[in-house]
């Protein structure tokens, strides 16, 4: 029988565990220092800041990702990330506790030295945790026996993956059977081609100890199902991989059933169940907020808008969503009615080049543009409700209705979408957003589309809820400092 291998935090439930009590050390120590040597958890004051470090502490746990690869950090790189753990704690732990105003907050000051304490204590504690890992999975007693199937000319190359990649194993490699070539040697190990493998070696082999077989395959190796229906029915566990599986350009694979059969998944990103689920939550809180807030500016808007030029308040346009579906969006119009027929007479001054994207220093097209400041700016109320911004703010109920998202690329016209080469298409395998990582980046001097491009698709390879809320709180800045679209 397989037991399947835990993953997630689950894995690392010592580490967690390790992290929750220097924590309440370093929590306590802080306290001692200032106090003296008394039981912070009988005063109430310090019994709430406690909890709030707490459930800050599993908040950072839960969505920061920071015990991927813990067995295999340099001491360095350790430090480095329980100083981001430490950060996002506190930082999440000050931000409650501000929001709640609560008056039964101990001093700031402690909570900074709880993190530096927790810094050090926890660099401690996580370091010989490791040490007593690795050491429990030295030697050949306990660990799972592995029979090595693969090609000569991959035989090093496994060995080297197979060992290096982890110095925290939990097996050993106890025979290896080449599936092409001749008998090789390795120390203590000797390397037995196929060809030689008779019913009565192949019984040695499963009467022997071993747990596991793996069957690593070349480029132009045909699958060895005999071999596989063999081991099977040994009642012996098969591991076996394919190239495509291991092709570093496709570094990302998950396991399906598509119907009745078993496939190999690769995408860009990969996101677990409950992140998509975060993400959308999010979404549809933000367009909450954000429909009632439209709501709001509506009520001042609007008059301006139709009083400058009479007509739809709202503009709606079909442009392309997530895989290329077509979806509508809203816009708080800021530009004439006859925007689009005019466009085709101003592509030449289109500051995009190809027509990937349709940018336009002082755009007649946008409502008022004609009346300029003294300094040639123009200062219609289109220009207004653009550089604030405030155009994009009907887009909330794309969002509620799940056809954007607050964090996202910039949806593009079908127009566009027609242009597209191959490689930029990989910019709709996530649904648009209201925000992103083009608009934070200095939207109005970006004129380079594979720029875009690139942003756009470093944002979808390393996608993750922090990384959106970073965005979030980087557009408000942008909003306030009047950085919208020219």
């Amino acid at each position: 029988m397989y037991r399947k291998r835990t993953k997630g935090l689950i894995k690392h439930w010592d580490f967690i565990l390790l992290d929750i009590l220097c924590m309440q050390a370093a929590f306590v120590a802080s306290f001692w220092l200032f106090h003296g040597f008394h039981n912070p958890y009988r005063i109430q004051a310090f019994q709430y800041q406690a909890i709030v470090l707490f459930l800050s502490q599993l908040l950072i746990t839960a969505f920061a990702k920071n015990y991927g690869g813990i067995l295999r950090r340099k001491r360095f790189d350790e430090l480095l990330a329980i100083f981001q753990y430490i950060l996002g704690t506190v930082l999440l732990a000050i931000l409650f506790m501000f929001l709640t105003h609560n008056s039964a907050i101990a001093s700031r000051l402690q909570i900074g030295f709880t993190a530096v304490f927790f810094l050090l204590f926890d660099f401690i504690a996580r370091h010989l945790n490791k040490l007593r890992v690795i050491r429990s999975s030295e030697g050949e007693k306990g660990k799972r026996s592995l029979v090595l199937f693969t090609s000569a000319k991959l035989v090093d190359e496994a060995l080297e993956k197979l060992y290096i990649t982890d110095s925290y194993r939990d097996f050993t490699v106890s025979q290896i059977v080449l599936l092409d070539g001749e008998a090789g040697e390795m120390p203590g190990r000797p390397a037995i081609p196929i060809s030689t493998l008779s019913d009565r070696t192949l019984r040695e082999i499963g009467h022997d100890w071993v747990d596991e077989a793996f069957i690593l395959q070349s480029n132009d190796m045909v699958f060895p199902s005999s071999l596989m229906d063999d081991l099977m029915t040994m009642g012996i566990t098969v591991s076996y991989t394919m190239a495509a599986v291991n092709n570093d350009k496709w570094p990302n694979t998950d396991v399906k059933k598509l119907g009745e059969y078993k496939v190999l998944t690769n995408a860009v990103r990969i996101a677990a169940g409950w992140e998509l689920a975060a993400k959308r939550l999010m979404d549809i809180v933000g367009g909450v907020v954000g429909c009632i807030l439209t709501g709001v500016i509506f009520l001042f808007v609007a008059p301006l808008i139709y009083a400058a030029d009479p007509g739809p308040v709202i503009f709606t346009q079909e442009r392309i969503g997530e895989n290329g579906k077509r979806i509508r969006i809203h816009k708080f119009r800021s530009m004439y009615l006859d925007a689009e027929k005019r466009k085709a007479e101003l592509m030449s001054e289109n500051k995009v080049k190809d027509g990937m994207m349709f940018k336009l220093d002082d755009d007649p097209r946008i409502i008022g543009s004609e009346k300029k400041d003294r300094n040639g700016r123009p200062r219609g109320i289109g220009n207004f409700i653009r550089s604030t911004s405030l155009d994009e703010f009907p887009q909330f109920f794309d969002c509620l209705i799940g056809n954007m998202s607050l964090v996202g690329w910039r949806p593009c016209t079908l127009e566009e979408w027609e242009k597209y080469d191959l490689k930029h298409r990989i910019r709709a395998s996530m649904k648009p957003g209201i925000s992103g990582p083009w608009q934070v980046s200095g939207r109005s001097e970006i004129t380079d589309f594979d720029e875009v491009v690139k942003l756009d698709r470093e944002y979808i390879e390393k996608w993750n809820l922090l990384l959106d809320i970073k965005i979030l709180l980087k557009t408000v800045v942008v909003v306030l400092k009047c950085r919208g679209a020219e």
